[in-house]
């Protein structure tokens, strides 16, 4: 067998062998975490989960000591050909209003970010360019994919110590929801949800568009990557990059609802470690986002009805987060608070 040069080499293949050279968790980091629980004025395993959130941070940042002295939120714009089939119940002049009201402090998310001291960074993705319809063609080529995908690994900021990933598009419910049908199969109507509020009618277009673009792309969805190109859009490939940049620099990442999670279920596809650093920040109200998170192994951390998508989910996680990590950095040991341990009898 003769091997592959760099003029054979396809952008995709690039992606490939980038996910070969990912870190796995640091267990002697996780070690550590559980030496000082095991000292500390509390009864073992009574924070529950808190405790092993504590230790996820520390297996994927690979300290012994983790920290959220930086957590970063990170939401992606993009603008959606489909969007003009009447699937949503905004029209696509929202996209830009809703930078602008980002901007502008005024939305959910600033707000949440503001209560939990969290980073907030918004990224335009040619918010004025819609992708592809998917229902008569790709959404972009390969090539465009993979670009976008590099704009989403660059935009996770050198010294973020734990990553949220959001989005925000007209339209891109119905692409999350055309993307779980190609990956899963079953019915269109199972996956699609109301999105912003779409009426029955309006959820009926929704539901003719994911089959016609299943129709439209059959025979070209075994490749998960080839899944992302043709019915992705430009937010769900940046936050792709975003989750495999932030493997390759030790962040871990929470993520937020329905489409977020489009682009972890791209990943987990290609390979089912890639989300090992990986947490769902919450269960959405939209869609079959249970039925999704269930596929991908993760275990919400919130379930609170929510629906809105711009990371507001994984925000409000990563205040239980910072919780989780206070308990266990401050909290006082035995020794410090002259209480008695267990009885060895």
């Amino acid at each position: 067998m003769t091997e592959m040069t760099s003029a054979d080499r396809t952008p995709f293949d690039d992606i490939r062998a980038l996910v070969a050279t990912l870190p796995g968790p640091d267990r002697d980091a996780v070690a550590m975490v559980a030496e000082r629980d095991a000292t500390l004025t509390k009864p073992a395993g009574s924070l529950g989960r808190l405790e092993h959130l504590v230790s996820w941070l520390a297996a994927w940042q690979g300290k012994g000591q983790p920290s959220l002295d930086r957590p970063l939120v990170c939401v992606f714009a993009g603008s959606h050909g489909v969007a003009a089939r009447g699937v949503s119940a905004y029209p696509t002049e929202v996209n830009r209003q809703m930078l602008e009201n980002f901007a502008a402090g005024g939305g959910a998310i600033n707000q949440i970010c503001a209560a939990y001291g969290l980073g907030f960074k918004v990224f335009d993705l040619a918010i004025d360019l819609p992708t592809g319809d998917i229902t008569t063609g790709p959404a972009f080529d390969e090539k465009a994919c993979v670009a976008t995908m590099a704009f989403g690994m660059e935009a996770v900021a050198a010294g973020t110590d734990c990553l949220a990933v959001g989005e925000m598009g007209i339209g891109n419910t119905t692409i999350a929801a055309a993307i779980y049908a190609a990956l899963y199969g079953g019915e269109a109507a199972h996956w699609v949800g109301r999105g912003t509020g779409v009426d029955d009618p309006g959820l009926a277009r929704k539901v003719a568009a994911v089959e016609a673009a299943l129709a439209h792309h059959a025979g070209h969805l075994d490749d998960p990557l080839e899944v992302l190109a043709r019915l992705g859009g430009r937010e769900i490939a940046a936050m792709a990059g975003a989750i495999l940049a932030a493997r390759l620099q030790r962040v871990p990442v929470v993520l937020d609802g329905y489409v977020a999670t489009a682009a972890a279920a791209i990943l987990h596809a290609l390979d089912s470690s890639l989300l090992d650093h990986c947490l769902a920040g919450h269960v959405s109200a939209e869609g079959a986002h249970a039925d999704v998170l269930e596929r991908l192994g993760l275990v919400p951390l919130l379930a609170l009805g929510m629906r809105l998508g711009e990371g507001s989910g994984a925000a409000m996680a990563m205040g239980l987060l910072k919780g989780a990590l206070a308990c266990h950095r401050d909290m006082a040991t035995f020794a410090q608070a002259g209480v008695s341990g267990r009885s060895a009898g």
